[in-house]
């Protein structure tokens, strides 16, 4: 396993309070051109970035517990990612794969019938974003079985789209207003250990029993599951709950699909999340930690499921871009020479340990969850589990305040994220966790 080579200092160091003067004249600018609707965690703007650090506009360096919400798992400015990017740019930058198709299109595909879950026979396809993997998905599903109904899970999130928005359980913000959303979707209960109670055989008896009982097997299409939630809460479900499922599904002839765009591509300790328990999906949705940072998602899945589907029926004009797959190649190589599983798993035992530690002493955290380096705390009020979103977004505040970036999530807005680049070194890990114990610890009055 070789070692990670940074090209920026990988310290946090603020030169100005946050956000400095140039970030400010740039979000003056930004109000006057960029549409309201479209939102930012932190009035930050970044100049350069690498391994674990972001560089703003006015030189401060910041700490990135964000990773760009799952994406920069190798890190924002990679030598092997941008050098990718750039030979095949100065080859060609687009064709489109279904005029005139190129070997990297391939070449990813077969990275990830490798890569994902199972021994079976697989095809891939190639999109932009998350969302149209899903949305390719459900189409996939309903032209194999003939069927219409979906089923999705409390808590889940899968998109923007208007079928993604359908499956996404949270409306404000990203349904509140859009409707009418498609139909022949059903919200089921996700097994949520911290708030239901319910082991995994439990929970999955409750799912499976509404299922049965409101749509019936034999009408499903698919289902649809993140195997550890994100913007939800990264919620993991107990033991036993996903292999249940996947189980009644396939006695049924449901496609089961599992969500793995946050969750994919070493993130959690394994390559894929679904890999903890040893279930082998009919069809996976990636996105986030691909490319490297590029714009890229695929669909993979049982060949048979994948090749039923009629010649043009699935596609895009960008889907599989050519650079993109330069950087997923280049990416998915850097992940296996640093063994960035591996990396994950010791990020979980650092973070992991001091979160649990902090947890001891601090009664408004409810729980600390997660795999890998897709770690949670969720903040509750004293003495119960009233959720408090108050204390979320201050602490927030509080730790960009000095100089870390940090994410907030939950149905409820009152989980706080950990997501490093799998390249963060330990140092800089260690200061971005004193950064948040100490904010935590003065909000708390501790």
């Amino acid at each position: 396993m070789t070692q990670p080579q940074y090209r920026l200092p990988q310290k946090r160091n603020l030169v100005t309070t946050l956000p400095g003067p140039k970030s400010s004249e740039l979000q003056g600018r930004r109000a006057m051109a960029v549409a309201g609707g479209v939102g930012s965690s932190v009035p930050v703007y970044a100049a350069d970035a690498d391994g674990g650090v972001i560089v703003d506009v006015d030189g401060n360096s910041l700490i990135d517990f964000g990773s760009g919400i799952a994406v920069t798992t190798v890190g924002a400015g990679n030598a092997a990612v941008a050098a990718a990017v750039a030979e095949q740019a100065s080859h060609f930058t687009h064709t489109c794969f279904m005029v005139t198709p190129y070997e990297g299109y391939v070449a990813v595909a077969e990275r990830l019938n490798h890569l994902t879950p199972g021994d079976h026979q697989k095809r891939t396809v190639l999109f932009n974003s998350g969302a149209e993997a899903v949305e390719n998905a459900i189409k996939v599903a309903r032209l194999a079985t003939g069927r219409d109904a979906v089923v999705a899970f409390d808590h889940a999130y899968h998109g923007r789209t208007n079928l993604t928005m359908a499956l996404t359980a949270k409306t404000m913000p990203y349904k509140y207003g859009f409707g009418p959303f498609a139909p022949e979707v059903y919200r089921i209960p996700m097994s949520y250990p911290y708030r239901d109670g319910l082991d995994g055989a439990e929970a999955a008896k409750r799912a499976i029993s509404m299922m049965d009982k409101q749509i019936g097997g034999d009408q499903l299409a698919a289902i649809i599951i993140e195997p550890i939630q994100g913007e939800g809460g990264f919620i993991v479900p107990a033991p036993g709950f996903l292999p249940a499922l996947a189980d009644w599904a396939r006695s049924n002839g449901i496609v089961f699909i599992a969500d793995e765009v946050q969750s994919g591509f070493a993130r959690t300790g394994a390559w894929f999340a679904s890999d903890h328990e040893g279930i082998v999906p009919d069809l996976v949705t990636m996105a986030k930690g691909i490319a490297g940072g590029m714009p890229l998602s695929a669909l993979t899945g049982r060949a048979d499921l994948l090749d039923a589907v009629h010649a043009g029926g699935l596609g895009g004009t960008y889907g599989g871009n050519p650079v993109a797959c330069a950087a997923a190649l280049a990416a998915m190589d850097v992940m296996k020479d640093l063994d960035l599983p591996a990396r994950a798993r010791h990020i979980e035992e650092l973070a992991g340990g001091r979160l649990r530690a902090m947890a001891s002493v601090t009664p408004e955290i409810g729980e600390v969850r997660g795999r890998g380096a897709m770690l949670a705390i969720e903040l509750v009020k004293p003495g119960g589990t009233e959720p408090n979103p108050e204390l979320t977004k201050a602490l927030v505040a509080a730790c960009l305040g000095q100089g870390l970036v940090l994410l907030s999530c939950g149905t409820y807005g009152n989980v706080i994220r950990l997501l490093p680049p799998l390249v963060i070194d330990d140092a800089l890990l260690n200061d971005g966790l004193d950064v948040l114990e100490n904010a935590l610890n003065d909000l708390t009055g501790r």
